[in-house]
């Protein structure tokens, strides 16, 4: 069982029985006499639970407390007082907005032992939510459309693991931003992150670069060097694009993700390397292996777990947000007249197909934030035109309007039986619960059927109400 912890501020002056009475119910008690102290003990510690003990009224200015709970807001604060000081309707208020809970003296120790418990839990709990979202969303994970929440969601969960993830998604989507929300979402985040760009490395040094090489082992080997895999120990190694790898290369990394051992080159014997491997490509792996250019064992030894990073134009929600992180980020560094953008760029950003995803998004926002001498960047100012927008909006139109009137029919043709139209579609079943989600297309419950019944027709699919723009469908 962990230690229970509680910073106990009494501002009533018994503080010794409060101390005898918490450390007999298992509690370790830090004192603080007044709320100065309670303040520099907070800088040096962290506490899931407080107590503040007070006599028939407070003693000290109500808002000295409410910026000591402020300052600690992931502790989780009970006050124990006498009666009378809750006919003070300031200490009400300040009880009501910013503690757990409250109990008055005299008071059975046990009870308030239990309800300590529970703020001390409700502070574990904070403190985990808050971690894990300042560990997806201080890297630029922004967003709120329901592909970034699922993104974040997933993010999470694979973090806590060792297998490895592969991440699959268009170029310029954030794959490598996913990938560094894993690493720093896990156990590994002290550890090293080694970035790998498969694709640019040439085809005669990759095997040195990954796995290094001995002294003499080849002409110009005048010293041994480490690889990258050796250099990520203890962290992650992210291979970027690993469907570029040469097939006699992915023989070397299969065996390294079995085994958990390399040989550099001119060696003769192994090292353990203690990495976990997280890769991305843009090209769809099963596809590769399936015409002979991604090795199927390594295939699958990647794809353990797997993260799909949507194309912005999926998720056109977010491009304002976005828009506005990336203005502020060039800003920042930038001496520029713009204070935001007009309405007419917003527009703009929203009907544009974005295929270059968050890339070509921050690119143009940067370069807009350069060159523009206006206070609100125009359209022209990203490089985009009204007229172009009109057309992108026609053709996003049609293409989510095909989109959802083919898995309708598919949906109908097999009566609606979701694996064999996933099959059908080409996709994964999950993906497929994606897209329906999507275009709000559900499946009438259908009542049991007596046995003469199976051969009736299928009921048709229903489509909810939607009004079908260029940004997406709305409900």
């Amino acid at each position: 069982m962990q230690p229970q912890h509680i910073l106990c501020l009494n501002l009533e002056g018994d503080a010794d029985t409060a101390t005898t009475q918490l450390s007999a119910n298992g509690w370790t008690v830090t004192q603080a006499r007044d709320v100065g102290s309670a303040v520099r003990i907070l800088t040096h510690g962290s506490f899931h639970v407080g107590l503040l003990i007070v006599g028939a009224k407070l003693g000290v200015p109500a808002s000295a407390v409410e910026a000591l709970v402020a300052a600690s807001d992931t502790t989780q604060w009970v006050a124990l007082c006498q009666p009378e000081a809750l006919e003070s309707a300031e200490f009400r208020d300040l009880v009501l907005n910013c503690f757990f809970d409250e109990q008055v003296l005299p008071v059975d120790w046990g009870d308030l032992s239990m309800m300590l418990g529970h703020a001390r839990q409700r502070g574990l709990l904070k403190r985990r939510h808050r971690s894990d979202s300042r560990c997806v969303d201080a890297l630029g994970m922004v967003g709120q459309g329901t592909d970034m929440t699922r993104l974040r969601s997933e993010i999470r969960k694979v973090a806590q693991t060792e297998a490895p993830v592969l991440i699959g998604g268009e170029s310029g989507s954030g794959k490598e931003l996913a990938a560094r929300a894993i690493h720093q979402c896990s156990p590994r985040a002290s550890g090293p992150f080694v970035v790998v760009n498969c694709g640019a490395i040439a085809p005669t040094l990759i095997q040195s670069e990954l796995f290094g090489h001995e002294r003499g082992a080849f002409t110009g080997a005048s010293a041994e060097r480490r690889g990258l895999i050796e250099a990520a120990s203890g962290g992650t190694i992210f291979l970027d694009e690993i469907g570029d790898l040469p097939l006699e290369l992915q023989t070397n990394l299969l065996r390294f993700l079995q085994e958990k051992t390399i040989n550099r080159v001119g060696a003769v014997r192994n090292l353990h390397v203690d990495v976990r491997v997280v890769a991305a490509s843009h090209v769809n792996l099963a596809e590769a292996v399936a015409v002979g250019q991604f090795r199927e064992d390594l295939f699958y030894r990647l794809n353990v777990l797997s993260i799909d990073v949507m194309p912005l134009r999926r998720r056109m929600e977010d491009v304002p947000i976005l828009a506005e992180h990336f203005f502020q980020r060039c800003a920042a560094k930038s001496r520029t007249h713009a204070r935001g953008f007009s309405r007419q760029s917003m527009e703009a950003m929203q009907a544009h197909t974005w295929p270059g995803n968050v890339r070509e998004l921050f690119n143009r926002v940067q370069r807009a934030v350069v060159m523009t001498d206006r206070r609100l960047i125009a359209p022209a100012d990203l490089g985009l035109s009204m007229a172009d927008s009109t057309i992108g909006m026609a053709l996003n139109t049609a293409r989510i309007t095909a989109e959802r009137d083919v898995i309708c029919l598919t949906l109908n043709r097999v009566g609606r039986n979701i694996t064999h139209a996933a099959r059908e579609l080409g996709v994964s079943r999950m993906t497929l619960y994606r897209l329906m989600d999507k275009h709000s297309i559900a499946l009438e419950a259908e009542p049991r059927q007596p046995a003469s019944s199976w051969g009736a027709p299928a009921k048709p699919i229903r489509t909810t109400s939607t009004s079908v723009t260029g940004f997406g469908t709305t409900p």
